[in-house]
């Protein structure tokens, strides 16, 4: 696991957007993509790189991470449109190649395996984005997901939903109790992980990710066994790790190599 330290969540977002460039100029890639506020910055990063240096994604395939269940496509709070609204809509990539679980489908079940195996038939995740819940959740794989797991229906716990109350506001609505999420293994699987995570709510949980135990109650700790996964953290997300000082000395020597 490679540890990047940053000083700010703009530099959290332009060396995540390097890794996603540096695949992307080796010809057409297949994109892992998270939604929620930790890639934000990465997002806006790579929307300036499409539109000023000549970025192009328009030969490369994308799959999110989740959706909630009981959501259609068109729903406001969907991540097949909070996907679009954040990035897609904003370079080439074409709408074809964007894939996102089906919230609404008749038979969830049935759309989780059919997902994961559409994942498979692209080839698998070239770069998988990834944020980070404050209680070690990747994906929506919630604590005690198994580290084997694939693409399935799961349950939100009350404070993932409450995490993401925030959004719902606006439309009256409840968090949905159940979403559709990518399973461990299945991240497990990408070519290369990339995680980014920002500010003190997040430094538990990187401290448990990174330094603790590879363990189903912090599902993040999975990118231990990853043989290509980079941690991207600003200050307050890395406060809490006990070998900061090896990390920057590591850090050092490969900028300095590269």
């Amino acid at each position: 696991m490679q540890i990047i330290l940053c000083d700010s969540a703009e530099e959290v977002g332009r060396r995540a957007a390097d890794l996603v460039e540096a695949r992307m100029r080796q010809g057409p890639a297949v994109l892992g993509l998270a939604t929620g506020s930790s890639p934000a910055s990465t997002y806006a990063e790579l929307i300036r790189r499409h539109r000023e240096e000549g970025l192009s994604f328009r030969d490369a395939t994308a799959f999110t991470l989740d959706e909630y269940a009981g959501l259609p496509a068109d729903h406001p709070q969907s991540y097949s449109s909070t996907i679009r609204r954040e990035f897609v809509d904003s370079v080439d990539l074409p709408l074809a190649r964007l894939h996102t679980p089906r919230g609404d489908a008749g038979d969830l079940v049935a759309e989780a395996v059919r997902y994961d195996a559409a994942i498979v038939d692209a080839g698998g995740v070239d770069v998988q984005l990834l944020g980070l819940g404050a209680n070690g959740h990747i994906g929506f794989n919630e604590p005690t997901s198994s580290l084997r797991s694939r693409t399935r229906v799961k349950t939100l716990s009350s404070a993932t939903r409450q995490a993401n109350a925030r959004f719902f506001e606006d439309d009256g609505e409840e968090v949905p109790k159940l979403c559709l999420t990518q399973g461990l293994g299945t991240i497990g699987e990408s070519r290369q992980a990339v995680l980014v995570a920002l500010g003190t709510t997040k430094a538990s949980a990187v401290r448990a990710m990174v330094e603790g135990p590879v363990s189903a109650f912090c599902p993040g700790s999975v990118l231990q066994l990853h043989p290509k996964a980079v941690v991207v953290l600003d200050p307050e997300a890395a406060a809490r790790l006990t070998l900061l000082e090896y990390y920057r000395e590591a850090q050092a020597l490969d900028d300095e190599l590269s």
